[in-house]
């Protein structure tokens, strides 16, 4: 069914030497972030689903969103749509084979504040991919720290990544949906 990504996580992307002088080191909330997927049923219906496993880290500069970057990786095993044999029928090499590929993860290259471009290895291949980032916010936390927000959307094609399990037309592309929350490191 679906097979997302990952990776993708969902913020800013790459630049040099002092564009990172101000960016913020922000280690992702692996309780605060969500990879959400959903993927048609037959042509009815949504079948929705999550990953449950997530970490990175991300630079941030609010000032120079160009000088942004991340690095998100995915358990691919935390697939979650909310049934057990639909979720091992997943992690099986019909889908994300995870016993050979128990990773996915996502490097940005480039941010311009709206689009995130990077490289997504997803069943162990890789390609450059672009997301459509919204920062949602920032700022302080009521235990002293400080956050900041995104969201982001992709609609990953499953057989340019290797996905080939006949599930029809309708569901060759999987809707994934990030929503990122960061601590920025003290």
């Amino acid at each position: 069914m679906k097979k997302v990504l990952l990776a993708a996580a969902v913020v800013a992307s790459a630049g040099f030497g002092s564009q990172f002088a101000n960016a913020a080191q922000y280690t992702v909330d692996p309780t605060h972030t969500f990879i959400n997927f959903r993927v048609k049923h037959l042509g009815v219906s949504w079948l929705h689903g999550r990953f449950n496993d997530v970490t990175g880290t991300f630079d941030y500069d609010a000032n120079n969103e160009a000088g942004s970057k991340i690095t998100m990786n995915v358990n691919t095993a935390s697939v979650d749509s909310n049934h057990a044999e639909r979720d091992k029928h997943l992690r099986s090499d019909d889908f994300l084979s995870v016993d050979k590929y128990p990773t996915a993860s996502f490097k940005s290259t480039s941010f311009d504040g709206k689009s995130l471009k990077g490289e997504l290895t997803l069943h162990g291949v890789t390609k450059p991919i672009a997301i459509d980032v919204t920062k949602l916010g920032e700022g302080k936390d009521p235990w002293g720290g400080y956050r900041a927000g995104f969201v982001g959307t992709y609609n990953l094609k499953r057989s340019d990544f290797g996905i080939s399990y006949n599930l029809g037309p309708a569901a060759e592309v999987v809707e994934m949906e990030f929503n990122l929350e960061g601590i920025r490191n003290k």
